[in-house]
């Protein structure tokens, strides 16, 4: 049977159909996430080292440290610092971690690992990063942190802003 010509091409009597010829998605891949205020960000998924949701209790929280961390995490054997992205972008509403689960994510940059907690995931999308616009009605204090944004103009001007990991690990906001 598997010699058979018609095996190999899919096209003998009692054979489906050819299989439809599955697209190749265009642009690169992104995690998309919401913060407490909102807010819809992306993180390019080759900066991204891992996406958890913990339980806050695994969270340690360190006294003395500024005021953008909320403790320690064990990811995978290596203690990582656990930020409240929201906050450290300007909101002013502080992540709830009176829930279940946190949903973090880990980005790193040389070495260095940060683990960003979020509101919500919404998942992993590709998107074209040829139509990144330069953000625009950006508070100042989340404008060295965006990359850029897309604006969906058929959902009522939806603005998707794609952060920069390196610029939130290496900023100076951590020693405050």
């Amino acid at each position: 049977m598997i010699g058979n010509p018609d095996f190999l091409t899919a096209r003998g009597p009692d054979q489906a159909p050819e299989l439809q010829a599955l697209e190749s998605p265009e642009g690169e891949l992104h995690l998309r996430f919401f913060t407490t205020s909102g807010d819809e960000f992306a993180l390019p998924a080759t900066g991204i080292k891992e996406v958890i949701s913990v339980p806050p209790d695994r969270i340690t929280p360190i006294p003395n440290v500024s005021p953008l961390l909320l403790g320690t995490l064990n990811v995978r054997g290596r203690v990582v610092w656990v930020a409240d992205l929201g906050q450290f972008l300007g909101d002013a509403t502080l992540l709830s971690t009176d829930r279940p689960e946190i949903s973090v994510v880990a980005v790193e940059d040389q070495d260095t690992m940060l683990a960003l907690a979020v509101d919500r995931i919404y998942g992993m999308v590709w998107l074209d990063i040829e139509e990144i616009l330069m953000p625009t009605n950006v508070p100042d204090g989340m404008a060295p942190f965006l990359r850029g944004e897309w604006v969906f103009h058929n959902e009522g001007d939806r603005r998707l802003r794609l952060l920069d990991q390196v610029a939130i690990l290496r900023s100076a906001r951590w020693a405050a």
